[in-house]
């Protein structure tokens, strides 16, 4: 979290390290509840796109909701999230607030909170939605990280932390052949990507 916690000034020094180090451009920045982090970006990537986590958004939605009825809120939120355009999404939400409205206020009010930074991957092909509508990859990996230094409870070094988080990345695909999956899973998405953001992707000497 860093000296002071969560913020933007906390966000700026984060984000400014990043670009220092050579990330120039960030077409998406998803992200979830970080205060903020939303309104600093634009300050470092004016381009980017803030996304809020489609997973984290319906996970809280049912914290709203009795059990008794999950089922069917599931069935009524989903023509939102899986709207061809952000107007059918409206409609869509529009529906589920008629018939919800009522009975649960505060999980629509969720939904309309949110929207400004809901919409924006429904834009986007499917490839691209599906890739950047959850943190919950990064997520695994930093809970991954917590038990580890858990385990060990005291680094001498801060080298001894570093390798430490080196070994746990690499258990995760200790024999290489993961990598070749996963190349081959992304290759739509880097299409995909390649054609939304031509003027920006790696050959246009971007990164």
């Amino acid at each position: 979290m860093g000296v002071g916690g969560e913020g933007a000034k906390f966000w700026m020094s984060v984000l400014a390290d990043l670009k220092n180090r050579g990330i120039r451009d960030v077409f998406f920045l998803v992200c979830d509840g970080l205060k903020g982090l939303p309104e600093t970006v634009a300050n470092v990537w004016p381009q980017t796109i803030v996304q809020t986590c489609i997973v984290h958004l319906i996970r809280n939605t049912f914290r709203l909701v009795v059990r008794q009825n999950w089922d069917e809120i599931k069935r009524d939120i989903k023509p939102i999230y899986t709207a061809p355009n952000p107007d059918a999404a409206l409609s869509a939400l529009d529906e589920l607030e008629e018939k919800w409205g009522k009975k649960y206020s505060a999980m629509v009010r969720l939904w309309r909170n949110a929207w400004e930074e809901f919409v924006p991957f429904l834009d986007y092909d499917v490839e691209i939605r599906g890739m950047i509508c959850s943190t919950n990859a990064i997520e695994s990996l930093n809970a991954r990280y917590r038990r580890a230094i858990r385990a060990r409870g005291h680094f001498p070094t801060e080298q001894a932390a570093m390798k430490c988080l080196y070994l746990v990345t690499r258990s995760l695909d200790p024999t290489g052949t993961g990598r070749a999956r996963w190349t081959m899973r992304w290759k739509p998405v880097i299409n995909a990507f390649a054609i939304t953001f031509g003027d920006r992707w790696p050959g246009a000497e971007t990164y």
